[in-house]
């Protein structure tokens, strides 16, 4: 007796987005910037607000800001102006500006006597890894936005990379210093990267009569 070939019967797992806030990330605010840059100075979490700042001047990818060394930011005892590294995805240069207030909580968290002797910027705890891993980083994102009560779900490592360059597109249109800010290789990959907020969109629709 010929038996029929049967399709094969698996459980059916779950979306591994079921629940979840997918996409575009939001980028921050001044605002939210300032409150929690001011709970972190409170706190006097000098390794936390030098990163959160860094992460804004250097617009790196989280692969890329977690690995950074303190010879890429630091030179004859003082803090760079400015910065150039290869990044990891691309394997392309991309050079960044340190802002004097960045400058300050560099040179704070450098103070630190967990630095001293220490060849990366963010060094791991307890010597469990060179440094502090893309997945830290991104529990630590969700920790501030937390803090000044906002939804961790829509927010993360690349609400840091964005909120910039955001603010660069939206105040002079240029995108081409936009793109060589982000290390992009492609002017489509900027375009899609910064996306459209809705508030702008909306703006753009309440000036428009028919």
């Amino acid at each position: 007796m010929t038996v029929a070939n049967l399709p094969v019967i698996r459980a059916c797992r779950p979306a591994w987005k079921k629940g979840r806030v997918v996409g575009q990330k939001r980028p921050l605010v001044p605002k939210h910037v300032w409150a929690i840059r001011v709970r972190l100075e409170i706190a006097s979490n000098h390794r936390d607000l030098a990163l959160f700042n860094l992460a804004f001047d250097s617009k790196l990818r989280g692969c890329d800001l977690v690995k950074l060394k303190v010879a890429d930011v630091y030179a004859s005892s003082r803090v760079k102006e400015r910065a150039s590294i290869i990044q990891s995805k691309t394997q392309r240069p991309v050079r960044f500006e340190i802002t004097e207030g960045t400058g300050k909580s560099l040179s704070r968290w450098m103070d630190e006597p967990l630095m001293v002797g220490s060849e990366y910027l963010w060094p791991g705890r307890l010597n469990e890894r060179l440094h502090i891993s893309t997945r830290q980083y991104a529990r630590l994102v969700r920790d501030w936005v937390s803090s000044i009560g906002l939804d961790p779900t829509s927010y993360g490592t690349h609400s840091m990379r964005r909120k910039k360059v955001a603010h660069i597109d939206k105040k002079t249109g240029n995108l081409r210093a936009v793109q060589l800010l982000l290390g992009h290789t492609k002017m489509d990959s900027t375009v899609r990267y910064l996306g459209v907020e809705l508030e702008d969109a909306l703006a753009i629709s309440e000036g428009v009569e028919l």
